[in-house]
């Protein structure tokens, strides 16, 4: 069984046309904090970032942000946060969110959320870690990126192991179970890879 003491969440800096969004953002927020599990994401208050955020401080967690100086801006960086680091670019903070996190889980998002998405993946895929990456499929959302990781292997650019390097999982309670079924990392983190 993995443990798990910190989740880093990739998920839109906006709410989306979908109000479930919103409502699954609060419900994973408090999830979070009643199971002792820090947050870390990407520092900012708009979107389902910011109500993500808010509901695990709302509910005693601890929430880690991260966020470079030149989003303060857009993002708007939360408040109150547990901690908060100041980077000076999106790469810095892909890596330090990386590197606060024992495993990763992507909600609904736009294209920065399926950039850290694929880019652990990616990591993943290349044996720099051996963390585990959660997918929440709310409502089907992530099935266009799994057709197209089905179309990637078939048109034969890449194997059918990419497929095993995340895993969907259909709502918020499947999230703990996924985490816990989870093999520990087969191997140390090879740090001055990435």
């Amino acid at each position: 069984m993995t443990t798990v003491k910190s989740i880093c969440i990739y998920c839109g800096s906006r709410t989306g046309n979908d109000p479930r969004f919103s409502a699954m953002a609060e419900a994973l927020g408090r999830l979070l904090a009643t199971n002792g599990i820090n947050l870390v994401y990407g520092g900012g208050s708009v979107g389902l970032m910011g109500m993500l955020a808010r509901s695990v401080m709302a509910h005693g967690g601890t929430v880690t942000g991260i966020i470079p100086a030149h989003l303060d801006h857009v993002e708007i960086t939360q408040t109150g946060l547990t901690r908060l680091h100041v980077v000076s670019s999106m790469h810095e903070r892909k890596r330090m969110m990386f590197d606060e996190a024992d495993a990763f889980v992507s909600l609904p998002g736009s294209i920065g959320t399926l950039d850290e998405t694929i880019e652990v993946i990616t990591w993943k895929q290349l044996g720099l870690h051996d963390k585990p990456i959660l997918l929440v499929n709310a409502d089907g959302y992530w099935e266009p990126f799994e057709a197209l990781i089905r179309h990637v292997i078939a048109a034969g650019f890449t194997s059918e192991e990419t497929a095993r390097l995340y895993t969907l999982v259909d709502g918020l309670d499947d999230i703990l179970p996924a985490l816990e079924k989870a093999h520990p990392p087969a191997r140390p983190d090879r740090e001055d890879l990435i």
